[in-house]
């Protein structure tokens, strides 16, 4: 989840003087789209991708995407919680992730302060037109990346099947910090879905490629699929909820919501929630995270589970006679929970144990639900992946809603 893009510190000045010497910020070539086999039909279509990862033990979902001409094979985290796409450049860096192919190199290719993508970077600053533009992006759960803009062909897959490569402004990151795990990421990126000016949404849209919808389905068994375009959204199940009006562009905001447990009201209402996929797990106020934690210890007194305090994958745990093997043999212990959106009607989010349980590498049962104020989220809450899987979720910014359908996410698309 971007909670905000910042300006130049002042402590990277240096490091600037000396990728300016590596990034001459001279063109070589104009990027435009590139016709692969047709042009798309303007609206009314998808690019699909297929999804790798999962909740656990990877902590991520995947696509590949296509940079460059000819295009080479980047893994990007997909990411609902921000705008901003970017890769490892190429360059001397900090904190550098380990993509499983190779890093970006930049081609003469830098955006300049003057292009009107950089303007829309969010506190970026700028001594001169002419300079390369800098982007700051801060995640609210894992780190942070600083880097250059550059702007390079993308290639899209369209389920008409037509192809295209498109010129696509992005963030070639050299400074990456992780909050999280000590050890970077084996991905290359981040896949930005958010609608800001910046996001690759926003800029297909305004080259009249696609509308500007996006929508995955994660499997709960790993992998999945990613489209953008309205070709694919399902004619009829999906569940609809207004955006928050006036909330950042970058985050898909919904709400209020309260939440039910096994059906009945709890003392919890009116949750502001994000849908964040770049988010493995779902993330509360600290108040409604208690009374989540008692509604479900409560509810457990008199099963064969007791607390697995040895296991630190995640907060809360519980051990059963045997290890588990997988979420069904614990489930049956465990009651559903809903948000029930009070602002549409009959608009519910259902959240089977299978959506809020994983069973870790030592056989125990695990809350994917977490305490978003111990991490400095505030009041924030976010829906996680793992509260998103066997659901295809759909974020239209056209309409201004999100909708959401239970689904087979193992099953593609046909192309």
């Amino acid at each position: 989840m971007d909670v905000k893009n910042r300006g130049v510190p002042l402590t990277t000045i240096l490091l600037f003087l000396l990728l300016s010497a590596i990034f001459p910020s001279s063109f070589s070539e104009a990027i435009h789209p590139l016709n692969i086999t047709k042009v798309a039909n303007s609206f009314g279509s998808s690019a699909v991708f297929p999804i790798h990862g999962n909740v656990y033990p990877l902590g991520h979902y995947t696509v590949s995407l296509g940079i460059g001409n000819p295009p080479k094979p980047y893994d990007l985290d997909i990411d609902s919680g921000s705008d901003l796409t970017w890769v490892q450049c190429d360059a001397p860096c900090k904190g550098c992730t380990k993509p499983r192919h190779q890093l970006y190199k930049p081609h003469k290719n830098l955006v300049q302060c003057a292009d009107p993508l950089c303007a829309g970077l969010s506190g970026h600053q700028c001594a001169a037109p002419t300079e390369q533009c800098h982007y700051e992006v801060q995640y609210a759960d894992h780190g942070s990346s600083f880097g250059v803009l550059v702007r390079d062909y993308v290639s899209l897959r369209f389920a008409n099947g037509s192809s295209i490569r498109p010129g696509l402004a992005f963030g070639c990151g050299y400074d990456q910090k992780y909050s999280g795990p000590s050890s970077a990421p084996s991905t290359a990126g981040v896949l930005g879905l958010g609608n800001g000016k910046t996001g690759i949404l926003s800029q297909l849209r305004s080259q009249g490629l696609i509308r500007n919808v996006v929508g995955h389905c994660l499997s709960g068994q790993g992998g999945g699929f990613l489209f953008f375009g309205d070709g694919l959204i399902p004619p009829s199940g999906i569940v609809w909820t207004p955006m928050l009006q006036g909330s950042s562009e970058k985050h898909y905001s919904s709400g209020p919501a309260d939440l039910l447990f096994n059906g009945k009201p709890t003392s919890v209402k009116g949750l502001q929630l994000i849908f964040d996929s770049g988010s493995s797990y779902t993330y509360l106020n600290s108040l409604a995270y208690k009374a989540i934690i008692d509604l479900v210890t409560n509810d457990l007194k008199g099963k064969p589970l007791n607390r697995a305090v040895e296991d630190r994958s995640l907060p809360i745990c519980w051990k059963g006679a045997k290890p588990f093997k997988s979420l069904r043999d614990v489930t049956n212990n465990f009651k559903p929970l809903t948000l029930s959106f009070t602002k549409s009607r009959n608009s519910q989010l259902q959240l089977p144990p299978e959506a809020y349980l994983i069973v870790t590498k030592h056989g125990n049962a695990c809350l994917g639900i977490l305490n978003g104020t111990e991490i400095g989220l505030g009041n924030i809450n976010i829906i996680g992946d793992i509260s998103l899987q066997d659901k295809v979720v759909i974020y239209d910014n056209e309409k201004q809603q999100i909708g959401w359908g239970s689904t087979n996410c193992k099953r593609l698309p046909k192309l």
